[in-house]
């Protein structure tokens, strides 16, 4: 069973960058958190433009909804060049790599998402693209087969994923600049919350009230201006325009959504351990069939926050729940050894 979350960090439509009015910054220079990113970021980009080179290639990783693809789009936008966007499992073969890359003029960006996905054959193909600029491509097989070299305009690859463990040594050792991406600081997200709302129009806001869809964003923006876009929606309807800590209460609190930013999946994730499995430890798949849930979805999508809170461990036994967990859950830990390490 797959529920729509309103704090998954998934991408969804409204989320992209076409959705008006765009939320996202557009200058570098605007971009809030990863600092040391940023800098890195601002010095290649000078060099590069003042011998008038590609940017190197860049693999950025860690959890969804942190900026990656908006960093993309940023580079592009500083070399002054175009931006082509695919994903791993889209490039299903080399003639789709191909394709694109030999329509790309110089100094231009190809940014895929999911990499650790490329399938073997179409990461053949990335070696040579990214370090001679050239596609060996095989036509036909057996005594008919013939290859034919391309030769491509200098371009960047910038690779983001959420499992670097999975790439290949051969593909990472290819990036010039890899950087991991960290959940952000409740001041950054506020600050996040404060420009979209200039941008939003949102003339009835209490900018005091913003550090309470901050502290419930889970340390991600995709987060927090879904967050802010529900609040809109609801002060709209219910409080003629009027946002304050009381009408986010509400609005969050109708979504499920409480002041950790824990949803209905999280709490029901957390209770179930209490309560059917007494603390734990147990597998992921014993909760996921309690759930009616994939054992994927909760290691991907509800298992990593509960982890940065202090509510879950993960041992060889299984998950086990912390105290704080407990405490979550509802049930009171005690002298009981069942939620202890």
């Amino acid at each position: 069973m797959t529920r729509e979350r309103l704090v998954s960090t998934q991408a969804t439509p409204e989320d992209e960058p076409t959705a008006a009015p765009a939320l996202r910054p557009t200058r570098l220079e605007d971009f809030v958190g990863q600092g040391d990113l940023i800098e890195k970021m601002s010095i290649a980009l000078t060099a590069v433009q003042a011998r008038g080179e590609p940017m190197e290639h860049v693999l950025v990783h860690g959890p969804p909804g942190l900026g990656k693809t908006t960093l993309s789009h940023l580079i592009a936008t500083e070399m002054g060049t175009r931006l082509y966007v695919t994903s791993g499992p889209a490039l299903t073969k080399g003639g789709d790599l191909v394709g694109t890359l030999t329509k790309m003029e110089p100094n231009d960006v190809l940014f895929i998402d999911e990499i650790h996905r490329l399938p073997a054959a179409v990461e053949e193909y990335i070696y040579p693209a990214m370090e001679d600029f050239k596609i060996d491509f095989t036509l036909d097989s057996g005594l008919h087969a013939k290859v034919i070299t391309y030769h491509l305009k200098p371009f960047t690859l910038i690779g983001a994923t959420t499992r670097a463990g999975l790439l290949t040594g051969a593909l990472r050792s290819r990036f010039g600049i890899t950087h991991h991406l960290q959940f952000y600081s409740p001041d950054d997200l506020l600050l996040i919350l404060q420009r979209a709302a200039e941008r939003l129009r949102l003339d009835g806001l209490d900018p005091a009230a913003l550090p309470a869809i901050a502290s419930r964003s889970r340390g991600t923006p995709r987060v927090t201006l879904r967050l802010l876009r529900r609040v809109r929606d609801y002060a709209q309807v219910r409080c003629a325009g009027r946002i304050d800590e009381q009408v986010i209460a509400d609005a969050l609190a109708l979504e499920g959504v409480d002041e950790l930013g824990l949803d209905r999946l999280d709490r029901s994730y957390l209770r179930t351990i209490a309560t059917v499995y007494e603390g734990g430890p147990v597998g992921v798949e014993a909760i996921a069939a309690t759930l009616g849930e994939d054992s994927g979805t909760l290691e991907d999508v509800v298992e990593p926050y509960l982890l940065q809170r202090g509510f879950l461990a993960r041992t060889r036994q299984g998950r086990r729940l912390t105290p704080a967990g407990a405490e979550q859950a509802g049930v009171d830990a005690g002298p009981s050894t069942l939620f202890s390490g």
